[in-house]
Parts: C-alpha cells; sequence; structure tokens
C-alpha cells in the first residue's frame, strides 16, 4: 500500500490496538468521462466497490453522487459501509427518518467517522428507500479474529505479506513486529465480513454498493478476494493526487481529485504512540 492510501488507515488501526488493549474491465482514465457518467462503463454489475482516501471529502461526495445516481433509475439494491459493523441495517426506517435514527440504527461511532463526512452518503440511500447495512467486523470479533490464524489460509501467501506491509505501513513503522501477523488477520476478517454482507443483500438486476477505504477493496487481498469468482462485481478506487500505480491492476476504474494539503500522518501517530500508557 501507499503512503498516501495507507496513513488515513493509521487512526482506525491505533483505535483497534486500544480496544484489543483494554475495488475485469480495463482500467481507463477519469478525466473523461467524468464521474458519475463513468458509471455506465461499470454496469452491468452486481456488487460495485468503491473504495476512498478516508480523509478526502471528494471521495464521500463521490459516494453520495453513486448512490443518488443508481437510486434514481431503481439499480441500487443497498448501501454497504465500513464505517457501520455488520449486523446494523437501516431496514425498516421510513425514508423520511431523521439522521438521528439512521445513526442510532446503524450503531454510528463519530469518534472513528465523521458524521458531517458520511451522514450525506448514508442519507441518500435512506431517502431513495433503500437499505444502508454496516459490514464491518463488529468490536467483540476483534480479540477472536486477532488470534484465529485459519483467516490467514483465505489469501494467498504473497496477499497475505502484502496485508501485513500494509499494516506495517499503516502504522509507520511503529507497530512490533509481533503484532502484525494478528492485525493483519483482523484486516482480513474485516474484508470477509464485508464480503458475507455485500453478497447477500444481492438482488436479481439490481447493484450493491460497498463503500470502504482503498485497501478494502482491492483485487489482490480485499473484499474481492473473499467473494465468489462466478460474481459480477466492478472495483472503482478515487485517489487524491497522483495515484500509485498499484491501483491500476487492481481496480477495474480509479478516478483522480485533487491532491490534498501536505499532512505528516505519522508525526501524530508518532506523538500518540509515545503518549500511550505502558503495559
Amino acid at each position: 500500500m501507499s503512503k498516501a492510501s495507507g496513513l488515513p488507515r493509521a487512526a482506525a488501526l491505533l483505535t483497534t490496538l486500544m480496544i484489543l488493549g483494554g475495488c475485469a474491465l480495463t482500467p481507463h482514465r477519469s478525466e473523461v468521462p467524468t464521474w458519475p457518467q463513468a458509471l455506465e462503463r461499470l454496469l452491468p454489475t452486481e456488487i460495485l466497490l468503491l473504495g476512498e482516501r478516508h480523509d478526502a471529502p471528494q471521495h464521500q461526495d463521490m459516494q453520495r453522487q453513486t448512490v443518488q445516481w443508481l437510486a434514481q433509475r431503481g439499480l441500487l439494491a443497498a448501501l454497504v459501509m465500513e464505517m457501520a459493523e455488520a449486523g446494523r441495517s437501516t431496514q425498516g426506517l421510513a425514508p423520511q427518518a431523521s439522521e438521528a435514527e439512521v445513526q442510532t440504527a446503524l450503531g454510528w461511532s463519530e469518534a472513528l467517522w465523521p458524521w458531517q463526512n458520511y451522514g450525506p452518503v448514508a442519507m441518500a440511500a435512506v431517502r431513495a428507500g433503500v437499505p444502508v447495512l454496516g459490514g464491518n467486523l463488529p468490536r467483540p470479533q476483534l480479540r477472536t479474529a486477532q488470534t484465529d490464524t485459519s483467516l490467514e489460509a483465505l489469501l494467498g501467501p504473497a496477499a497475505l505479506e502484502h496485508q501485513r506491509q500494509a499494516v506495517r505501513d499503516g502504522h509507520c513503522g511503529l507497530l512490533p513486529e509481533s503484532r502484525v501477523p494478528g492485525m493483519a488477520r483482523i484486516q482480513v476478517a474485516r474484508d470477509q465480513s464485508m464480503a458475507q454482507t455485500a453478497s447477500a443483500a444481492r438482488r436479481t438486476g439490481q447493484v450493491v454498493l460497498l463503500v470502504a477505504g482503498a485497501a478494502h477493496v482491492k483485487r489482490s487481498l480485499g473484499v474481492p478476494a473473499h467473494l465468489p469468482q462466478s460474481l459480477n462485481i466492478k472495483v472503482a478506487i478515487a485517489h487524491a493526487g497522483k495515484a500509485d500505480s498499484a491501483i491500476k491492476s487492481e481496480a477495474d476504474w480509479w478516478h483522480a481529485t485533487p491532491a490534498l494539503p501536505p499532512d505528516d500522518a505519522c508525526d501524530k501517530l508518532r506523538q500518540r504512540w509515545q503518549d500511550k500508557p505502558a503495559r
């Protein structure tokens, strides 16, 4: 994983540690056509995986546009979000439900996922009468996943090592090597959970839209690796600024947004790491 795509995951990965302690088309450039016009090139598909950089507001706006575009055409079966836990759902809520009701139904964590960023995405689906489903691994299952070595068999050796390297990079090299395998297993379990949720939500002639961090939708080691090969899936990855060359082999489409202001996330993570009480 590149630094650009990996560092936004650092805060979420560190939060996990604290809890445990206590996206077959030839890729096209996105300049022409623009998103969401490009969606037409990705259809038909049973599951559309849309990867983001978590700190890029343009990517959440892209997700909202995608929800609206599909819903307006009667094509959206469900919206699955990494930002809520599996088992959580807005199913049964009226299209007029309040944002507070939606947050409660999804068990939303404002500390991890600012509602001002993701609320418009979820609410676009609710207003269209489309269910929003949590896809992420529930917190009570994190510790079990950490020690479940059988999860490693779900990826090939190369993909598993890439997952472990992503964990190292996401922690800016600060994570003790002994913790890397367990954290990688958690990432595998998260991808498996999102894959199961998305697959179960399929409806004939419609699209399940999954939104998650870019690393979670990569074909080689993310959610697609846990979906049946018989499924028709498409992967689109949004990136801010210059794209990582690896994206081109991981997605059917990559979408460029302006580069973000410089932000040395590693410096912040180092400070947080130093401030953690010794165990």
